[in-house]
Parts: structure tokens; sequence; C-alpha cells
């Protein structure tokens, strides 16, 4: 006698195994196996089960939008005694799972025939001595330890830009002062 076993060949959908080499291979006894497949379902399988069907049924009413929270709020409505975290689990091994709804919208239009603001900024490109302008910016920047915020300051003089000094800090970390920081850099010149 044989057990069919479904396999992931699409050639074969059921292949045959025999019975008391499956029980040795899972360390069972044939009787064992034997009673397992005469013995009626219990009782907790049967609510469990009844349980993830009227899961399902709200999950698709609400277009699959309800969490475990709101699922279970709604079994409590219908006077089910039921716990959150045990339909949570239900809807793990179910594998019930929400929708996400788009966060972002793009809501710029920049095809449209109004008229833009003027810039309010004090923009000094042409800068007649050094020293006088200075530009600064910031980013983060996840490295394999963690993540660390790059800064840089520059100074904007003739003939060419020049780097004043760079920075990385963890992010989270103690902020510390640049002097007491082995990552800081400082170029003069």
């Amino acid at each position: 006698m044989c057990v069919e076993v479904p396999s992931e060949s699409p050639s074969y959908r059921l292949w045959c195994v025999p019975i008391r080499l499956m029980c040795r291979a899972l360390v069972v006894s044939p009787v064992g196996y034997y009673a397992w497949r005469t013995r009626p379902e219990p009782v907790r399988g049967a609510v469990t089960r009844g349980r993830a069907a009227k899961i399902q049924v709200i999950h698709r009413k609400s277009r699959e939008t309800y969490g475990s929270p709101s699922i279970w709020g709604a079994l409590v409505k219908q006077g089910r005694p039921v716990c959150e975290h045990g339909i949570a689990r239900l809807m793990r091994t179910e594998g019930i799972r929400t929708k996400t709804v788009k966060q972002w919208r793009a809501t710029t239009q920049l095809n449209h025939r109004m008229p833009v603001a003027a810039s309010t900024r004090v923009r000094q490109f042409s800068v007649t001595r050094p020293n006088r302008v200075w530009a600064g910016d910031r980013t983060s920047v996840w490295t394999t330890e963690s993540w660390r915020a790059l800064s840089q300051l520059s100074s904007i003089s003739l003939p060419a830009p020049r780097s004043a000094g760079c920075c990385t800090t963890r992010i989270g970390a103690a902020s510390m002062p640049p002097r007491h920081t082995s990552n800081c850099s400082r170029h003069r010149g």
C-alpha cells in the first residue's frame, strides 16, 4: 500500500511512496499512522477552520483593507469571543494580508499658466574676495555599521571653490563637537 504525495515536477503531479518507508523516514510507527488517519478531526481544528473562514469573509467584505484589529472588532460585534492575537496568528498562517495604501502622490503641476513666485534668496555667485561666501550641505549615508550623517563646508572663492572640511557622525549617537571626533577633516589653504 502507498500514499500519494504531491510533486513539484510538472510531468508527475502525484507519486507513490510506500507507507512503511514514509513512517521510517518520519520516525512514526505504521500503526500510529493508521490510527491518525481514522481518528476524527479535533474540535479545536474545526473551530479554527470555521474562524479562518469567517476571517476571510470579513476580509473580502472590507476589500482586503482590514487588519487583525479591525477583523477582531467585527467578530466581537457579531458576538464571537475571540482573541486579537489569535486572529493575527490565523491571518499569518492563512496568508491573509491587507492591501497597503499608497501614502504619497505627486501633486506638483509643472505645466500650468499661473505666474511663478520670484525667489527671495540672495544668490551671490560672483565673489570678489576669498572667505566671504560659504556653502554647506548634509546628507545621510548607509554604511555597513549604521546610518551616518556626512556634512561638508565649502568656501566659494576665487579662482575655484575650495572644501573647508567634512565630517561624518553616526545618526542616533550622542552629538559630539567636531574637535573630539576623529573622523572629521579640515582643509586650510
